[in-house]
């Protein structure tokens, strides 16, 4: 690995992480706030840092090797967590630890916030929570890649070490025209989303910065009651209408844009997921009906907004759902766990991976009762080869096991077994409220430190699936220079 290449890239990271806080700063100037001077602190660290970094390091003509991918990526992510942090310590807002989790939220669009009372913050620093949602939504690499193309074929190696879902398929073969029409749709989406919000009656700032979240299936609001300081069926409708499109393959609608509108029609995943969705809302609206006496109409509003929110990893909340009945609340956690479709901004196990695993079992149990006949596990007109199929079931096995282990330590921090449960599965997932003291209506501000650092790491392996963050932990990852 070539540590001075990871440098120089790592300190373009930073140039770029300074250039997207000007944007909040410029904000903070126009309302004459007080955050003003830490926003100004915090994008002189990152000049200073990008040109440290660059100046030691070297970009080199070479393509990066698949070690230095995963290095970018890995310690990009951490780093721009830490330097996306300084707003909030700087200005007083939040404390160190705090501040990392709040910006790792954003970035890995969980939406988990430390913030007991949001409405009383400055404009500037609710535009960066939002900004840290988009930036990190499609993926810091990704963006960074299609703005700033300079690392020849080698990108690669970065995009796919961001890039979620059992596969990396691609509809464009250059990674960087891929990387430049993801990016374009999610501009596209992010200001039809904004003129949306706006003729709903929000003005721009808000309508910006809900645009923010909802697109890339985040989160964050500016006030403190979510989705539910709207308690408007319109606003609630265009809501579930941009975080299911956002929960589908980016990469679809980049094929749609070149092969037609049937593409959308014919994917496979993005139907069940929406399948999955309004199955859920339609299970919990009966039960809503049943157990708690809402009228049908106001039982699927609620239930389908939370359905709509959950699986796709926003955490919009519309309707306080920790009082609903056990039964709507298991859905709930299911939806959670599955999450969107791989490609998406959501998180999750992905729809993708659920379908294949089903597929595998039952190709398995075909076999058994057929041992002449070879099967095929096909899923959007695509067959997967095995090796795929075993990475799906070793990424499940992992998955489990960490939400299995973050639940565990929270538990040995005095968190409720049930409470840690959800907050484990929310935070693996992207998603944001859990249940219990982590609920629809409450905060993270009442974890324990120790459970505030599993929470930052579980956010991070979640958004980065995992392996990219275990990666970075083995001493032979850094040791071998052949072979990768």
């Amino acid at each position: 690995m070539d540590l001075r290449v990871v440098a120089y890239v790592l300190g373009r990271l930073a140039e770029a992480c300074g250039a997207a806080l000007l944007l909040p700063f410029t904000a903070a100037l126009f309302y004459a706030e007080t955050s003003r001077f830490a926003f100004a602190l915090a994008i002189v660290l990152c000049t200073l840092t990008g040109l440290v970094m660059t100046a030691w390091g070297r970009l080199t003509s070479e393509n990066l090797t698949v070690r230095e991918g995963i290095a970018i990526t890995g310690l990009g992510w951490i780093m721009v967590t830490f330097l996306g942090m300084v707003p909030y310590a700087a200005g007083h807002y939040l404390s160190v630890l705090d501040g990392v989790l709040e910006t790792i939220s954003g970035l890995s669009g969980t939406g988990a916030t430390v913030v007991t009372d949001i409405e009383i913050l400055p404009k500037s620093i609710l535009m960066w929570r939002a900004l840290t949602h988009w930036f990190g939504g499609l993926g810091i690499i990704v963006i960074f890649i299609a703005l700033l193309p300079q690392f020849g074929r080698g990108a690669v190696h970065m995009f796919n070490a961001e890039s979620t879902g059992p596969t990396s398929d691609r509809v464009l073969p250059r990674i960087k025209e891929m990387a430049k029409a993801l990016f374009s749709v999610y501009l596209v989406f992010t200001a039809v989303c904004t003129v949306v919000y706006m003729l709903c009656g929000m003005d721009f700032l808000v309508a910006l910065d809900h645009s923010f979240s909802t697109i890339a299936t985040g989160g964050f609001s500016t006030y403190n009651d979510s989705a539910a300081h709207f308690n408007d069926p319109v606003t609630e409708g265009w809501m579930i209408f941009f975080m299911v499109i956002s929960s589908a393959n980016f990469g679809m609608y980049v094929a749609a844009w070149r092969r037609g509108f049937r593409v959308i029609l014919r994917d496979t995943e993005f139907r069940t997921y929406v399948l999955i969705v309004f199955g859920a809302a339609a299970l919990m609206t009966a039960n809503l009906v049943y157990s708690m006496d809402w009228p049908p109409a106001t039982a699927f509003r609620h239930a389908l907004f939370q359905s709509a929110s959950l699986s796709s990893t926003t955490g919009f909340v519309s309707n306080d759902f920790d009082v609903w009945p056990s039964f709507s609340k298991f859905i709930l956690l299911i939806l959670m766990f599955i999450g969107g479709c791989a490609g998406s901004t959501a998180g999750g196990l992905k729809v993708t991976r659920v379908m294949l695993l089903f597929k595998m079992v039952y190709t398995i149990v075909w076999q058994k009762l057929h041992p002449q006949m070879l099967a095929h596990v096909k899923s959007n007109g695509e067959e997967f080869t095995q090796d795929v199929l075993f990475g799906v079931a070793r990424f499940f096995f992992v998955y489990v096991m960490l939400d299995v282990l973050w639940a565990l330590l929270m538990i040995f921090d005095g968190v409720p077994v049930l409470d840690a449960i959800g907050v484990s599965v929310s935070t693996m997932g992207s998603v944001g409220p859990g249940f219990g003291m982590a609920g629809a209506t409450c905060t993270y501000a009442d974890l324990p430190t120790l459970s505030k650092v599993v929470v930052c790491i579980s956010m991070l392996m979640g958004r980065l699936e995992s392996f990219t963050v275990l990666a970075l932990l083995m001493p032979e990852f850094w040791r071998r220079r052949k072979g990768w």
